[in-house]
């Protein structure tokens, strides 16, 4: 990913994802490749951003808590955390924040 997520003005929230992987990969990309075209048509949901070297982090912008539970609750949301926590992630935490203000500047 080469640019920014693209939020509206606070307030909003965002939910932190932090990992290391597995050396497993059994569909590992095949699967974040499918969760990224789904997750963009989710209601709510705003932009993210991802980075990862030793450590992985994505961080996915929503438009209230509510958002943030349907997608939780999502079927095939469900079966790739199944498949990360018993595959692919060593280990992993997950952090929501409201997002009260933000600043920047783009060239």
């Amino acid at each position: 990913m080469d640019t920014l997520a693209k939020t509206p003005q606070p307030p909003y929230y965002a939910i932190i994802f932090t990992s290391t992987r597995t050396n497993i990969e059994n569909g590992y990309a095949e699967m974040a490749t499918e969760m990224e075209k789904f997750v963009k048509v989710q209601p709510g949901f705003l932009g993210f951003e991802s980075a990862r070297e030793n450590i992985g982090i994505t961080i996915s912008y929503w438009k209230d808590l509510e958002s943030i539970k349907n997608w939780r609750e999502n079927a095939a949301h469900a079966i790739a955390r199944e498949n990360g926590r018993h595959m692919w992630y060593e280990n992993f935490k997950v952090r929501i924040a409201k997002v009260e203000r933000d600043y920047g500047f783009e060239k």
